[in-house]
């Protein structure tokens, strides 16, 4: 059975509102990022018009985060178009733990990219700290094949803010609220897809 007790103690149902607040102060701060958000669209315009492909990848809440959207890209968001090619690197259990057995996991994501992505891909990477060592090996990789690169990013950016073409730095050190606005973003890209595809834009 679970030791989880029912509680109503006032700093548990503060802890709601607190948590909401935190959330409010971090998209307060995303206004900052529309000409990055702009750039990050046209990116992946070009890159769907040269017949290349979006490549997301992350660790953690970061993969389920980076196979959220390619899903939303191959199925759809909101509007019946056709599929946007896109592709998680976090989804095949088989290359992730046979290369994390044979070799090392901080290489995982960058033998993929050296096998899958060529110069018209967008290759984004999903890192809240921005120092994880599998992305910003994998992000330099595909810097070398001429692909282009972004950071979805927190804090102050780490490493990848050096290595990718276009970092995107969500400027707070809670790694949820960070990750809440990677996904407003990513969601926000999706639609505006859907705008530009449909001609509703």
């Amino acid at each position: 059975m679970s030791d989880v007790k029912s509680n109503s103690t006032p700093s548990l149902k503060s802890s709601f509102l607190d948590s909401l607040q935190r959330h409010r102060d971090a998209f307060a701060t995303v206004e900052a990022y529309h000409e990055q958000a702009m750039q990050l669209l046209e990116a992946v315009q070009h890159c769907l018009k040269q017949g290349g492909k979006v490549v997301w990848m992350g660790n953690g809440g970061s993969a389920a985060d980076s196979q959220h959207l390619a899903a939303e890209f191959m199925v759809r968001y909101k509007a019946e178009r056709g599929p946007l090619a896109s592709i998680a690197l976090t989804t095949d259990t088989s290359i992730l733990t046979a290369h994390a057995n044979d070799y090392h996991f901080d290489s995982v994501f960058e033998r993929q990219v050296l096998g899958l992505v060529r110069p018209q891909d967008v290759v984004i990477g999903l890192t809240t700290s921005g120092k994880s060592p599998n992305i910003n090996l994998a992000l330099k990789a595909a810097n070398d094949l001429g692909a282009f690169t972004i950071a979805l990013t927190g804090r102050d950016g780490g490493l990848v803010k050096d290595i990718a073409k276009l970092p995107i730095i969500v400027k707070n050190d809670e790694t949820a609220r960070i990750q809440e606005v990677h996904m407003f973003i990513g969601h926000w890209l999706c639609e505006a897809l859907d705008l530009a595809i449909t001609g509703n834009n």
